[in-house]
């Protein structure tokens, strides 16, 4: 079950997602900013997004707990996130992804491309990936 996150999901959220604070956390959830996949009663995953410019969804975090990678979980919460994005009118979206990391292969592999990198001081180059969604 692919889902809005609620407060209710604010302990697990808080206990797996190390990148936002508690307090952030609480800010967005309400705002509908946060997807949560359960399986029956488990936790699998979550994806966390914002407005890049205010106005082309951007998605901050994708995470699909261990025990559930490499079974089309990570597909399915971004397809529903990418319908849900439709559903709200926007046309494209946005995402990113060090270059170090694995996730350009999975991104390039569900019909994001490349658009852009951002190079930070002491940091891998960050890769940015857009997706029409019409």
């Amino acid at each position: 079950m692919i889902r809005y996150a609620d407060i209710q999901d604010l302990t697990v959220l808080s206990e797996h997602d190390k990148h936002i604070s508690e307090s952030e956390l609480r800010n967005i959830i309400p705002a509908k900013r946060v997807l949560v996949m359960y399986q029956g009663d488990i936790f699998i995953g979550w994806l966390r997004f914002g407005l890049f410019w205010d106005n082309i969804p951007f998605m901050n975090m994708l995470y699909i707990l261990d025990d559930h990678r490499g079974k089309g979980n990570g597909t399915k919460l971004v397809s529903f996130w990418e319908k849900e994005m439709a559903k709200e009118g926007y046309r494209q979206v946005l995402t990113s992804t060090q270059s170090d990391e694995r996730a350009q292969f999975f991104y390039r592999k569900i019909g994001y491309t490349e658009c852009g990198a951002l190079l930070l001081p002491k940091e891998p180059l960050e890769m940015f990936f857009i997706k029409d969604l019409i």
